[in-house]
């Protein structure tokens, strides 16, 4: 009797709705790797294993990101909508503090977005940030040597003046990705935008509520609430992790590089401090 009651419980246990749950938090980029960048080549694992398995009714992201490397948010984002399409699975994102720039672009891969009143969401532009050190160097009587085979191999140098020339260049590559994010935008979210393009694709970041009213996101709701209310209370959440433990990591024999943390580590808060976290 034991037994068929086991039986019983483990007919039940698969029987239940399953939702695959996808964590997509941090700078997105190659980062070090203590500092949790995301990229499409560390997610392809955990993406494939979120859309397998059996029961499974969706797949949720929950997202956290200020944004980073444009390449690897399309990346990232491609990669969902392939399986998603492919295994017919809705995807649902559930936004935490912040989906702004490229963590925005990673939300895009849902059918349905969600967030908190106190989200930040948007900032649909793009931005590039360095330091000048030029008149640092001279006044250390250092002489810049910089030697190219193309007129243009060089771009922006941080130890030489600033070139109008350069500058030209940049922001043309910055207005191609910027209508590619303003395509994707536009394709995912369709009718469901509103107001004016021009604010829009300001690259203004809102608040939950008010991105709700633009059709940026679909409604204010948590992760656990919106899927018992979407599935049924018996849904079972399974959590997809995205880190690889090797070996290594678990024994703590990770390569340590010093000044690279350091550096990633500036560059992932200065993504942070932008939207004030």
């Amino acid at each position: 009797m034991a037994l068929m009651d086991l039986l019983a419980g483990l007919r039940l246990a698969r029987a239940r709705p399953t939702v695959s749950v996808l964590r997509l938090a941090g700078v997105i980029g190659p980062l070090v790797p203590l500092r949790g960048g995301l990229s499409g080549h560390e997610l392809a694992g955990p993406i494939e294993r979120a859309f397998a398995g059996r029961g499974l009714v969706a797949v949720a992201l929950v997202i956290n990101s200020p944004g980073g490397s444009p390449v690897q948010s399309a990346l990232i984002q491609q990669r969902i909508r392939v399986l998603a399409e492919e295994r017919a699975i809705p995807v649902l994102a559930f936004v935490e503090d912040v989906a702004a720039s490229g963590g925005y672009w990673l939300a895009l891969a849902a059918d349905e977005i969600f967030v908190d009143a106190n989200s930040i969401v948007g900032s649909i532009g793009v931005i590039t940030s360095g330091f000048g050190f030029d008149q640092a160097i001279g006044r250390l009587g250092i002489q810049r040597r910089l030697y190219t085979a193309g007129e243009r191999k060089s771009l922006l140098d941080s130890f030489s003046p600033e070139r109008p020339d350069d500058v030209g260049r940049l922001k043309r590559l910055q207005a191609d990705i910027h209508d590619n994010f303003k395509a994707l935008v536009r394709a995912r979210r369709g009718a469901r935008l509103k107001g004016d393009e021009a604010d829009l694709f300001s690259g203004e970041a809102w608040l939950g509520q008010r991105a709700l009213e633009l059709g940026l996101v679909d409604g204010i709701g948590d992760l656990r609430a919106t899927l018992r209310a979407r599935f049924g209370k018996r849904v079972r959440l399974r959590p997809v992790p995205t880190q690889r433990r090797t070996w290594r990591r678990r024994l703590g024999l990770i390569d340590a590089d010093l000044p690279g943390d350091l550096l990633s580590g500036l560059e992932a808060r200065q993504h942070w401090a932008r939207f004030g976290l």
